[in-house]
């Protein structure tokens, strides 16, 4: 392991202890934990659904941040608890990371949940047919991997295992989506990530800008005013604007309210809140037709 992954495992643990210190599920949330989804550890998932609930829910799959190399499910659970309060039966999984599996084992992971979804929505209560996902930093950039694999034929041949089912919509958060050489942190990861590193047809391979086309799903494309990866919000929502995908884009916080990196993961956040409603927002509108292309 690099000493970057190193690092970023832990100073994110430190910093995702602090958020969610004495946090605990909320009364309104039924669980049901560590479903094994694949024979690895790593490969466990939980549901969400607001206890009250009756009939089939709309889905929400929530693909976490970390850098690839740090994060799993229990560092997501309050973010998706809260998604789940707003009308969702909400999937939130761990999957395996680098450099102990080297890529493509966190896209064949997400395509697997993805599958069991489809596979098990009625023992849940899920509605399968109004499937939805949400991704953060590099947790959005698998899921606009797996999207564009599921509505680009060419690039989901690059694959030895199958994709689908396709989000109706689905919302990237504070993502990376191209990683180009010259940045010596992306690169390191990329070493830990990559079998045979950052070569230029390995990060052509998880470009998710050069694979998309006009069937990508409807996007809720986020970021802010501390985000570290502001840029690659922009230069997608003008890649998503080039291949028509309907979509919306947020900035969210201003010179006043300086929002951090996955601002919308932390319960403690009023313009976290604001944004989470935003996102389900989106998706309970998503049948409608978007009034064309959305900036900040």
């Amino acid at each position: 392991m690099s000493a970057t992954s190193d690092r970023i495992r832990r100073e994110f643990a430190a910093s995702d202890a602090v958020r969610d210190a004495g946090l605990t599920t909320p009364d309104d949330i039924q669980r049901f934990d560590d479903i094994a989804y694949g024979s690895h550890p790593l490969q466990k998932l939980d549901i969400y659904r607001p206890k009250e609930a009756t009939g089939l829910l709309p889905v929400i799959v929530s693909v976490h941040g970390g850098g690839w190399v740090y994060g799993d499910k229990e560092l997501y659970q309050y973010y998706t608890m809260s998604l789940a309060q707003r009308g969702f039966a909400v999937i939130n999984f761990s999957y395996r990371l680098a450099p102990e599996s080297r890529y493509p084992a966190q896209m064949e992971d997400v395509a697997t949940v993805f599958d069991w979804v489809n596979n098990h929505a009625a023992q849940y209560g899920m509605d399968a047919n109004n499937l939805f996902a949400v991704g953060d930093s590099a947790g959005a950039h698998l899921l606009g991997l797996y999207c564009a694999a599921c509505t680009n034929p060419e690039y989901a041949g690059r694959y030895p295992f199958s994709f689908g089912p396709t989000p109706k919509a689905i919302s990237l958060a504070c993502g990376v989506y191209t990683i180009e050489k010259g940045k010596e942190q992306d690169m390191k990861l990329m070493e830990d990530l990559l079998p045979g590193g950052p070569t230029t047809e390995n990060l052509e391979w998880v470009d998710v800008k050069r694979w998309l086309t006009p069937a990508f799903p409807e996007t809720f494309l986020f970021t802010c005013t501390g985000d570290f990866l502001q840029e690659q919000a922009d230069a997608m929502q003008v890649a998503l604007r080039e291949k028509q995908v309907p979509h919306i884009m947020r900035f969210y916080g201003d010179s006043r309210h300086e929002l951090g990196h996955v601002f919308h993961c932390d319960m403690r956040s009023e313009a976290g809140r604001r944004c989470n409603d935003e996102q389900c927002a989106f998706f309970g509108s998503v049948h409608r037709t978007l009034d064309g292309f959305h900036t900040r």
